[in-house]
């Protein structure tokens, strides 16, 4: 059952999970490939395509409408400002490694077409920073399967546990993203909130304090 949905569904599924984000699905599909349901060369094929197109979209995004994407989020906003002082500084090696930093996937893209960095030489180096990422990514969750074997003998009879355990784990990790997302919005609130009481007191030093 899970060998034949994942011959109909399982390429899809990796490239669609590697265009919008992609560190968990890359790992499910490395081990994956490890027990045999699914073919490595193939998942960084399509893990590279994945991450390439998804990161070009949010690049042209930040050349047309970068400050209001990046203000759509106070996390956002302030990543994005820190991405572009980065970027600033040494842009190839931000466009090439981006992605090894978990939680820039989406920001870093947006703020490197802000930043005026030229398309050509971002669809290269974008290029070679996505075929290292899918393959590095596959081959060390690939060899992860390996090494877990030479711990436990067979695999088999652990894999859904594995894959449980890693689905659980990538689900965490949205999870606290989502929880400091929300934080970090409500702190940005209450600084606006603060700020513009402090100009109505400036402007009209008879208004009572809250």
């Amino acid at each position: 059952m899970l060998q034949q949905f994942l011959h109909d569904f399982g390429y899809f599924a990796l490239f669609l999970g590697t265009f919008f984000e992609g560190e968990t699905i890359l790992v499910l599909a490395g081990f994956l490939a490890f027990r045999g349901y699914m073919d490595i060369n193939l998942v960084v094929v399509v893990a590279f395509f994945g991450s390439y197109a998804g990161d070009q979209l949010w690049y042209f995004l930040g050349r047309k409408h970068g400050r209001k994407l990046l203000a759509r989020k106070p996390r956002w906003q302030m990543m994005g400002d820190r991405a572009l002082e980065h970027i600033r500084k040494h842009p190839d090696i931000w466009v090439l490694s981006f992605r090894f930093v978990y939680g820039l996937r989406t920001v870093m893209p947006v703020a490197i077409g802000l930043s005026g960095y030229p398309p050509g030489r971002y669809l290269l180096l974008n290029g070679i920073g996505a075929a290292i990422w899918a393959a590095a990514l596959a081959a060390a969750a690939y060899h992860f399967g390996a090494v877990l074997e030479g711990m436990l003998g067979s695999v088999k009879k652990y894999e859904l546990w594995v894959l449980g355990a890693l689905l659980v784990l990538g689900f965490v990790l949205w999870l606290r993203r989502r929880f400091k997302n929300a934080r970090l919005a409500r702190q940005v609130y209450a600084d606006e909130q603060a700020l513009k009481t402090e100009r109505i007191k400036t402007e009209d030093p008879t208004t009572p304090a809250e």
